[in-house]
């Protein structure tokens, strides 16, 4: 007996809504579609980025042993970059520099230099008093002049005061200058300063910097030429050594800018009786770079305060501070020649770096015997002395410029950011084809990526969401009702 079978199928009422409901539903999913857009992935993004080889080793294409080539080929492109930028970063971290000189052009005038000098012996034998000797035992090792002695125990001398003893005691500039010319025109003792050093009681020559003297030419005869009597008869005997005893006979010269105080017992240089001096200079004017290149004092990004007593920061200056300092912690006291400033001294090492702009002046010296047979005989009549006496005191000191140009000499870094940025940059173009836009790309991608993969990872897991919103544009519900009417049909047949 044949069996019919009779198949009704049957769709769902939601399968017949008009096709405007679907479009509807379409655009609803387009919507929400919008609010969590995938992400590009690499493929793609190695497709379309300018980063060269990128997009052969990673982009869209079967993998074979062609794209593996590539992908070695970039990785070691991106290794030798890495390596050369690495070398780069270590070669301007030592802050590396150079030294230009630049000779300056000849100038109508030039402003002479401060010239302090100091007789080598401090006190003149015949003005000390017996008290000056008690007082100074430490520093001259001599006896009393009195033949009973300093006074008994019970007799106090009174209180020394050193800036007298050394007024008193020390060489008078009026007894020892015997002639005096600055650029042919003749000058006296009343154009030196008074200024106090290790030496005692010094004297300089054009202090005033706010009226300093110029000088119009270069070469002998333009300058400074003084002659001298050291007044060798004055010296203190020697009864013992102490820390302070000399044997020399001259004078100590220094020449240094009017804002730099003399620190002539370390800089200075001698000057020896029987001879004239010649002593040739040329003013440098010095530029150091401050940190991080090398050590020296900025004044404006520093902002230290001045160095008490002083008008500017020199690197004399703070050897003085330094020195003040240390006897300051050691006696509560200060030397004459240290600064008139007795605040509380500073803990640790004392530093004095340089400053970034220095001024100093090169010396060439050279000399000559004096006087001659001619002329010793004519001083000894002029000055009522011996031939003797003039040959062993006498002595002439000529200081002036070589020529009136400066010579300018300054640290410059000879690798900076800029040369250091251009060469990352060649290197960068060299190995892997990059610029900053290719990296901005790259950083783009990552932004990109991790902030669409956050919605959409939201919209996943929250029910009902895009997978529901995607089973209703395809019509997955529907179908599944059509499919159970098949079912429930063929079952009733059978």
């Amino acid at each position: 007996m044949p069996i019919e079978i009779v198949c009704k199928i049957k769709f769902a009422e939601e399968d017949a809504k008009p096709k405007e409901k679907e479009a509807g539903d379409e655009q609803s999913l387009l919507g929400a579609a919008q609010g969590a857009t995938a992400p590009r992935d690499l493929a793609t993004f190695a497709s379309t980025s300018t980063l060269h080889g990128l997009g052969r080793a990673c982009g869209p294409g079967p993998h074979g042993l062609r794209r593996t080539l590539w992908a070695l080929a970039l990785l070691t492109s991106l290794a030798a970059f890495l390596y050369q930028a690495v070398g780069l970063a270590r070669g301007y971290l030592t802050r590396p520099h150079l030294v230009t000189v630049d000779p300056a052009a000849p100038a109508p005038a030039a402003g002479f230099p401060a010239v302090t000098l100091c007789n080598i012996n401090r006190f003149r034998h015949s003005a000390l008093s017996d008290a000056d000797i008690f007082h100074l035992a430490n520093l001259t090792g001599l006896p009393p002049k009195d033949r009973d002695g300093h006074r008994a125990a019970g007799l106090r001398y009174p209180e020394p005061d050193m800036v007298d003893i050394l007024n008193r005691t020390g060489h008078q500039l009026a007894d020892m200058l015997k002639s005096c010319n600055f650029s042919g025109h003749r000058c006296s003792a009343s154009n030196f300063s008074v200024v106090y050093t290790r030496y005692g009681k010094c004297y300089t020559f054009n202090a005033d910097p706010q009226s300093s003297l110029p000088s119009r030419a270069g070469g002998m005869g333009s300058g400074l030429e003084i002659m001298l009597d050291i007044q060798q008869e004055e010296y203190l005997p020697i009864w013992r050594e102490t820390n302070e005893t000399s044997f020399e006979a001259g004078i100590r010269v220094q020449i240094h800018s009017q804002e730099e105080p003399p620190y002539i017992h370390q800089l200075g240089f001698g000057v020896s009786p029987g001879f004239q001096t010649f002593v040739s200079c040329q003013e440098q004017r010095l530029t150091y770079l401050p940190q991080p290149w090398g050590n020296c004092r900025a004044e404006s990004w520093l902002r230290e305060p001045e160095l008490q007593g002083y008008s500017a920061y020199s690197v004399s200056a703070c050897r003085l501070r330094c020195e003040k300092e240390a006897v300051l912690q050691r006696c509560h006291c200060r030397m004459v020649h240290m600064p008139d400033s007795l605040g509380g001294g500073s803990e640790g090492p004392c530093v004095c770096p340089t400053p970034c702009n220095l001024t100093r002046y090169g010396k060439e010296i050279s000399m000559v015997r004096i006087p001659n047979r001619g002329s010793a005989r004519y001083l000894a009549k002029k000055y009522n002395r011996n031939e003797t006496y003039i040959r062993e005191n006498f002595l002439v000191l000529d200081v002036f410029f070589e020529a009136l140009t400066s010579e300018a000499m300054e640290q410059r870094a000879a690798y900076g950011l800029s040369a250091l940025l251009g060469d990352l940059g060649g290197q960068m173009g060299l190995f892997i084809g990059a610029s900053i836009l290719t990296l901005l790309e790259i950083l783009d991608y990552i932004y990109e990526a991790r902030e669409g993969l956050g919605p959409l990872r939201r919209e996943l897991e929250g029910g009902g969401g895009a997978v529901g919103k995607a089973e209703e544009l395809c019509g997955f519900p529907g179908r599944r009702q059509a499919w159970g009417s098949v079912q429930g049909s063929l079952t009733e047949g059978l």
